[in-house]
């Protein structure tokens, strides 16, 4: 436990922090899957939308790498673009 007073604030809201990373890694996580999993390109467009949206707010927030996000937002695009 911390002994300073600062630390123990530091500590409550990086506790806070994490868990709301945590939440948006996990909707993120699954708008990825929704695209992945789309079955035509019809389907995949508004998942795409999504999903490109929460990279873009996730590398913002420096949650994701902006250069990860970039990545994968091309990579599911190349995916779509396959399925039709």
């Amino acid at each position: 436990m911390p002994n300073v007073k600062s630390a123990e604030k530091r500590m409550r809201t990086s506790a806070i922090r994490a868990e709301r990373n945590r939440q948006f890694r996990s909707k993120l996580r699954t708008a990825l899957k929704k695209v992945r999993t789309a079955d035509s390109a019809e389907a995949a467009a508004p998942a795409f939308r999504e999903a490109s949206s929460l990279l873009d707010r996730a590398a913002r927030k420096r949650i994701l790498h902006p250069n990860q996000a970039a990545r994968a937002k091309s990579r599911l695009s190349a995916r779509i673009a396959a399925l039709g």
